[in-house]
């Protein structure tokens, strides 16, 4: 059976992705989460060549890399990619550049699943960005007819924007009707809801991802689990 490393589900979007299209096509894997430490080094090197995640194992077979973890995934089960050809060309060209591009989204508005955040003047670029992924959402959803990017099953395109619905939830980021309701469609999955519940849950946090969160905005609720007091506090 699959092994996918994954980091606090609270933070780490690139995990999200495998993992939810994992859940959402019922294929079996064990979760094996390893938490972000202040020097991840060392503890991730053990199980991910490049000391990141998400990391696939299967069996002897090591795959690093949310995309190539997609595309290991996509040779061994349907329903990763669209069937049809001009739906499946669109759906690799957009999750391509979700994967490459948006760094200006990434950077800004980190992932936080747990809070909720006021933006404070953020960078010219964010703008563009966003006006960038309302095309290609719209491009998707018209085309295809919805109520996912490529069509009415959700697919591996879907897993890569994923990250993106968390984004808009947590800083209001504003999108157009249409993108707003196919953010509320994947948040709505019950496998967004179970990662979801699992990130209010966790009671660690990372310093430098909580810091990064401070750089261009305001946080003005937190519905994480409160950290844990020591007994000498």
């Amino acid at each position: 059976m699959y092994q996918l490393f994954i980091a606090n589900k609270n933070y780490s979007s690139w995990s999200l992705r495998p993992w939810l299209l994992l859940k959402q096509l019922n294929i079996p894997f064990v979760e094996q989460l390893q938490q972000f430490q202040v020097d991840n080094y060392a503890t991730f090197r053990q199980f991910s060549p490049t000391a990141k995640v998400p990391c696939l194992h299967d069996g002897k077979t090591v795959v690093w890399e949310s995309l190539a973890i997609i595309e290991y995934l996509a040779e061994r089960h349907t329903g990763v990619w669209p069937t049809d050809a001009t739906a499946r060309n669109y759906a690799r060209c957009a999750a391509s550049e979700m994967h490459a591009g948006f760094s200006t989204l990434r950077n800004v508005c980190t992932m936080n699943c747990g809070v909720r955040a006021q933006l404070t003047n953020p960078p010219p670029a964010l703008a563009e960005e966003l006006a960038r992924l309302d095309e290609l959402w719209q491009q998707g959803l018209t085309q295809f007819g919805g109520p996912f990017l490529a069509g009415a099953a959700f697919s591996a395109v879907d897993a890569f924007f994923a990250p993106v619905a968390f984004r808009v939830q947590s800083y209001q980021l504003a999108l157009t009707e249409p993108s707003l309701t196919y953010v509320q469609q994947l948040l709505a999955l019950p496998a967004m809801q179970d990662w979801y519940q699992a990130a209010l849950a966790e009671s660690w946090r990372e310093p430098s991802h909580e810091a990064e969160i401070g750089l261009y905005s305001k946080v003005i609720a937190d519905h994480r689990q409160p950290v844990a007091s020591s007994k000498n506090d």
